[in-house]
């Protein structure tokens, strides 16, 4: 079974209250039912770590080394300058789906972390969500079978 660690990057606990216009009305609760949800209907192991901290963050990446299959992340707010989260991406050793709920495209704005990842999913709403998560199962699952490390 493949575990995946999903980080929701600044203000995405506070989804369904902040900017419901732009990022719509789907709380951060809900959210994380209807992932647990793909992931229990997919047969793979999921962990949700929300963080306004970058350095908790990769803190967070480091301790997973060894210890998950691939990470699917919305950066929010570091998309614009997190130089030390882009070298830490560039450092572990397990892909990397970066997703936006926005096109940030559209929206003038250009990650400095997709340089980093295998892909990138942007402007479906919650649905990003879903399609980068199957979007990493379809990644880790076409890798050759190599010996997982113990967990």
């Amino acid at each position: 079974m493949h575990k995946i660690l999903l980080i929701q990057g600044p203000n995405m606990s506070y989804l369904g209250k902040r900017q419901p216009e732009i990022y719509g009305k789907t709380t951060a609760a809900q959210l994380d039912a209807i992932v647990r949800a793909h992931a229990m209907k997919n047969q793979y192991a999921l962990d949700i770590f929300y963080t306004h901290s970058e350095p908790a963050a990769i803190e967070r990446l480091y301790d997973s080394v060894g210890k998950i299959d691939g990470l699917v992340m919305n950066p929010a707010g570091w998309l614009f300058g997190a130089h030390p989260l882009r070298d830490t991406l560039r450092a572990v050793p397990f892909p990397y789906i970066e997703i936006h709920m926005t096109n940030i495209e559209t929206r003038g704005f250009h990650s400095i972390l997709a340089e980093t990842a295998v892909g990138m999913v942007a402007g479906f709403g919650v649905k990003s969500y879903l399609l980068g998560l199957e979007a990493m199962l379809a990644h880790l699952c076409a890798q050759p079978k190599k010996k997982r490390v113990r967990r």
